[in-house]
């Protein structure tokens, strides 16, 4: 039942991300081989210019461990993952790094310096998180949030999503994203919450919210992304069927079909941390390379779409 496919870096996203100017990126603790590796690949394929922050001695022998010169790339000093997290936000500040990427350190750590009141990297917006899901061999992608994040978010905190979603898609060139509300059922009953959730965030969204996607629910998984399953069940709206992006009402239901995709699929999972002044690169040691490449190729275009923007 596991696929035996390779993942691979989307092909449309690599490309859009080569066709933009590197970005300086921070990797936050970078004394690993798999820190240094992902910021490699990002580096090799013209994505990112690395700022190595980390404790130095670990840096340089990650490096030679995986025969990568380090010498012409900015170092910065730091002492574990609280100081190299702290320091990685500064260099946003200082403009010696205009992205973040996730090293050698917990995600709660790097979290929790972004949130920093004083010294962080808030932006009003809740912080979030996106999968950019593809399937080797199909044209189609499917975008899931949040799968990391925020483990039950309020209709306040979804709201936020939503928008933060509906961003990156429009960075990624889809101006009128499909997004769809998950739940178990396209009936709102009161013996399923998510169903209510959905309900509730249809009812909270002003006209601004509306603008530049088209969001329906609630929706099970099957009416949300299989046309046949939506026409059969008489769902008649553009998003039934066609979703874009899932916007799931727990951390567990994002988590599970991110994880199925990866594993009975072999999808490629880009991931990216939404809300913050910058786009920050999240990835796991369990990634493939082919992930670690489209999570900087992802946050690179996005983070271009939020210059502009400013």
């Amino acid at each position: 039942m596991l696929s035996k496919l390779i993942p691979v870096c989307p092909p449309q996203l690599l490309k859009q991300a080569q066709a933009l100017p590197a970005m300086t990126t921070a990797v936050v603790n970078a004394g690993s081989e798999l820190a240094l590796e992902s910021a490699k690949l990002a580096f090799e394929a013209g994505i990112i210019i690395p700022v190595l922050v980390g404790q130095i001695d670990a840096i340089y022998a990650a490096a030679k461990a995986i025969n990568w010169p380090i010498d012409g790339f900015k170092l910065i000093a730091s002492d574990g993952e609280e100081d190299a997290a702290t320091k990685a936000v500064q260099c946003i500040h200082q403009g010696t790094a205009q992205l973040l990427m996730k090293g050698n350190l917990h995600t709660d750590v790097l979290i929790r310096a972004l949130l920093n009141k004083e010294h962080g990297l808030r932006t009003g917006e809740r912080l979030s998180h996106l999968f950019h899901m593809s399937v080797p061999n199909s044209p189609r992608t499917l975008c899931i949030t949040d799968a990391v994040v925020n483990v039950l978010p309020d209709t306040k905190t979804q709201l936020s999503i939503l928008r933060g979603a509906t961003d990156v898609m429009h960075a990624l060139g889809n101006l009128n994203p499909k997004i769809a509300l998950l739940s178990a059922t396209e009936v709102v009953t009161q013996a399923m919450p998510s169903s209510l959730k959905a309900k509730e965030l249809l009812a909270t969204m002003s006209e601004q919210d509306h603008l530049g996607a088209q969001v329906f629910g609630p929706l099970a998984f099957d009416g949300a992304i299989s046309p046949q399953a939506a026409k059969l069940k008489g769902i008649d709206h553009p998003v039934a069927g066609h979703a874009d992006v899932l916007l799931v009402p727990n951390i567990e239901m994002g988590n599970a079909i991110f994880k199925q995709l990866v594993y009975f699929n072999a999808a490629t999972a880009a991931g990216v941390l939404m809300g913050a002044k910058v786009p920050v690169m999240l990835t796991s040691r369990a990634d493939p390379p082919a992930a670690r490449l489209a999570s900087a190729a992802l946050a690179l275009v996005y983070a271009h779409h939020l210059s502009q923007k400013s």
